[in-house]
């Protein structure tokens, strides 16, 4: 069955979304890295190592539960309303898509693990700022009501409702822009509205969050503002 006929966008819950395409078998990647060596010469190991991790259906090891964002709850979202895959790896990451859900925290969360909802973002905001992560980055969240803007972004929910300034609160507003500043690091996403968007703007949506009373500039202006994160030493 197709991704858009499983799924459902986040926001309202309207339906929208994805299910993965067949797999590769190991045996047959084995086979195949093995003849471009012998064959080619080439491939180095390393450049193996990369493609065998591209391969749709091979996924590398991975803690269930395990957090992206070290300031998030773990809540997990129901299987059914995502897909596992290994961004970035097999998807480039070049989006975040801000959601409002029209409702509350609570209700986000209980939406998001019922398996006929069909979508659920990576994570959800609370108004004070306490965020709830979903979905791994790694995975393929059900959130746009789009499948290539499914695979190539991560979905954040933010309790209130559109038609309601007082849903977003400063608090809000911060802890979000912590969030997408912390995203965009990771996956050297511009902080502009090109890359930064409402799900409103996903091409095909009937959706209108986050809604007019968004205030992109501020929000646009939290996440500049966010510092850099350290560099790694070795």
């Amino acid at each position: 069955m197709s991704e858009k006929r499983r799924g459902a966008a986040a926001g309202s819950g309207r339906r929208g979304a994805a299910t993965s395409g067949p797999g590769v078998g190991r045996r047959a990647v084995l086979i195949g890295g093995a003849a471009a060596v012998v064959g080619g010469g080439v491939l180095a190991r390393e450049e193996l190592s990369r493609l065998w991790w591209q391969t749709p259906g091979i996924d590398k090891p991975r803690t269930d539960g395990e957090l992206d964002y070290d300031r998030a709850e773990w809540v997990a979202a129901s299987p059914a309303n995502w897909r596992r895959a290994d961004r970035p790896a097999d998807y480039t990451v070049d989006r975040v898509v801000i959601h409002v859900v029209q409702g509350s925290y609570p209700v986000a969360l209980k939406v998001f693990r019922d398996p006929s909802h069909g979508a659920a973002t990576h994570y959800v905001v609370r108004k004070d700022g306490h965020v709830a992560q979903m979905i791994r980055e790694l995975d393929v969240a059900y959130h746009a009501g789009n499948r290539s803007y499914n695979e190539r972004s991560v979905g954040i929910e933010h309790e209130g409702w559109v038609d309601r300034p007082e849903s977003f609160t400063d608090a809000m507003y911060r802890s979000s822009a912590q969030l997408t500043a912390g995203i965009c690091a990771r996956y050297g996403i511009p902080l502009d509205r090109e890359h930064i968007i409402g799900h409103i703007e996903v091409p095909g949506t009937d959706h209108t969050d986050p809604g007019p009373h968004w205030d992109w500039d501020r929000y646009l202006k939290l996440v500049r503002e966010v510092p850099a994160p350290a560099a790694k030493t070795v």
